[in-house]
């Protein structure tokens, strides 16, 4: 049987604080909101307290951000797609930002588990004057378990519409993909993150953060299947591909603080969840 999952997120400001109504049906909700910055940014952590999608499965996540709000989500964990005995399990995201809102959007890592059919979506409306930094980790399989992702389909649509348009289709029979050198090269760990606009970002302040990342890259011993570049005038994309999830989410962790520093003149301030 499936087991569907819908939140609205709608963030408002009231004076200094971005504050937020919540309304949930079915298995996914958020933690109360979170103020370690102080009243400005709100942080809020999503919870599907079953665990994983299997195949029927929907989960729609939706969040409207007002003029002047800042929204940091998170997950507690990792997501996981399960085994499908036919129907695909689906995430859907789907977030609406005004004027002067920005949306940090970090969850953790997805994984795809052996014989899962599954469908991520993600959509970012963004206005004039508002900014995203977001990011997306796909891990194949189990690879330090021993169980490689030897079956199975993954669909990825990521999407700031009329910027930047993404549609992924793996399929675990498609070894040249995922084992050929201008695929995967046998890797099974890849990083998507990007900084959005919904206006141009300037020539100046793109080089700068195009700057921040490649010195972060250059550090990372992901170095040599890592890059970023500025694919629009509104949005930079960073890629990466490793064989384990922890040094991947370390140089995106470094990429995000020194984005959020360069671009919107804020400390890092990893979410308090990240360490438990």
């Amino acid at each position: 049987m499936s087991w569907p999952g819908r939140l609205n997120l709608h963030y408002t400001r009231d004076g200094e604080r971005t504050i937020a109504l919540d309304r949930h049906h079915g298995p996914l909700r958020v933690l109360q909101r979170l103020y370690p910055e102080g009243p400005g940014i709100c942080h809020h952590v999503l919870v599907h307290p079953p665990g994983g999608i299997v195949g029927g499965d929907t989960l729609e996540i939706e969040a409207q951000l007002e003029e002047g709000t800042h929204a940091l989500i998170t997950t507690p964990g990792a997501t996981r797609y399960y085994r499908s005995a036919g129907a695909p399990g689906m995430q859907q995201v789907k977030a609406r930002l005004a004027d002067h809102a920005r949306l940090e959007w970090l969850p953790l890592e997805t994984i795809a588990y052996r014989d899962c059919h599954a469908i991520n979506r993600m959509r970012f409306d963004l206005a004039p004057k508002a900014e995203m930094i977001g990011w997306d980790l796909l891990a194949l399989g189990l690879p330090a378990a021993g169980e490689a992702w030897s079956r199975g389909r993954y669909q990825q649509h990521l999407e700031l519409p009329g910027v930047w348009l993404e549609q992924a289709r793996i399929d675990a029979s498609d070894t040249l993909l995922l084992d050929g050198p201008l695929g995967w090269a046998g890797r099974r760990v890849l990083g998507t993150m990007w900084f959005g606009s919904g206006e141009t970002i300037g020539r100046e302040r793109t080089a700068r953060l195009l700057e921040l990342a490649r010195d972060r890259l250059s550090a990372s011993p992901l170095a040599d299947s890592a890059g970023v570049s500025a694919v629009h005038d509104r949005v930079i994309v960073l890629r990466a591909l490793a064989e384990r999830v922890e040094p991947l989410m370390q140089l995106l962790v470094a990429v995000r603080a020194g984005w959020r520093q360069d671009g919107w003149s804020l400390a890092e301030s990893a979410p308090r969840i990240w360490r438990t």
